[in-house]
């Protein structure tokens, strides 16, 4: 990295509080770069040298992106890359990478592809063993699961649920059992829904955590139970995209098999030996299998 000295700034240069930094050249590729999520100070040195020394940077918006590039004084050149026309435009970037171009991509906040346009890219590039690069840095899930207090040793990032009332109770349903702490992300005008939707789906009592404007001026989170927290964001106007974190449901105890093969046998004196299965499996939340090779062994022990 070379600092200062001459006025003039090169097409890969790049400044930091009014220091001039010039970024080496890079290897042919794609540049999976993460940016700041609010604060342009979480910028990495890496991110900047590549941002600079990129051939191309594909922006999910250009607008957006130039806030942070004009910052730092980066002038390569840039271009759109969204869910819309990415799918268009893969060929074109795999034949500049394959021919000895630096590519980067960045998404408007955060990391690339976490719930933002890339994966079709990413994998076409992959397929095509071309080669990809991680330029890891800020990322609203990590930053979120960081703060929030629940276990981070197993968790599930969902994203953004379905807008509609009816697919989010579906996928809400779906994950209820869960045991890991589950990860969302959420616009603030949907807020107050998918934490009702969450409350009715989970039980009220389940732990949970929204986390607001990560890094930024206004950086606030807020811990409670799911029915606390909806009704609190449901009397209040809401800003900033947010961060939802859940605790996982708790494990069912596993039940003795003493206790559950005395109750097995209590039924089969009363029902036909499949209805009493059927009846201790739902019961004791137990496979079927294991019941009914109990209740054969079971019946030829009489």
């Amino acid at each position: 990295m070379t600092e200062g000295g001459s006025t003039s700034a090169g097409a890969s240069d790049y400044f930091i509080a009014g220091t001039r930094f010039g970024a080496p050249k890079l290897a042919p590729g794609l540049y999976v770069v993460s940016t700041p999520i609010g604060n342009l100070r979480d910028i990495t040195l890496r991110a900047l040298e590549t941002l600079a020394s990129a051939d191309q940077i594909l922006c999910e918006d250009t607008r957006l992106s130039a806030r942070l590039l004009d910052h730092y004084g980066i002038r390569t050149r840039r271009a759109a890359l969204h869910e819309h026309n990415e799918r268009a435009r893969i060929e074109a970037i795999a034949g500049d990478i394959a021919s000895g171009k630096a590519i980067a991509l960045i998404s408007d906040a955060g990391t690339p592809l976490l719930s933002d346009p890339g994966f079709p890219l990413v994998r076409a590039l992959r397929e095509a063993d071309l080669p990809v690069f991680a330029v890891p840095g800020p990322s609203a899930l990590l930053g979120g699961l960081a703060i929030a207090g629940l276990p981070t040793d197993s968790f599930s990032f969902i994203g953004f649920l379905p807008p509609r009332q009816q697919a989010r109770a579906r996928a809400l349903e779906a994950l209820a059992g869960r045991t890991e702490t589950l990860v969302f992300y959420e616009s603030p005008r949907r807020l107050d829904a998918a934490l009702g939707a969450m409350a009715g789906a989970f039980g009220e009592t389940r732990e949970a955590v929204v986390a607001l404007e990560l890094t930024k001026r206004f950086e606030r989170s807020f811990r409670g139970t799911l029915g606390a927290l909806a009704e609190r964001f449901g009397a209040e106007e809401t800003r900033g995209e947010a961060v939802i974190m859940v605790a996982g449901a708790a494990e069912a105890a596993t039940p003795a098999p003493a206790d559950w093969q005395a109750a097995l046998l209590e039924e089969m004196e009363s029902q036909p030996l499949r209805a009493a299965v059927d009846a201790v499996t739902a019961r004791f939340g137990l496979k079927r299998k294991e019941v009914y090779d109990a209740a054969l062994a079971l019946k030829t022990a009489r």
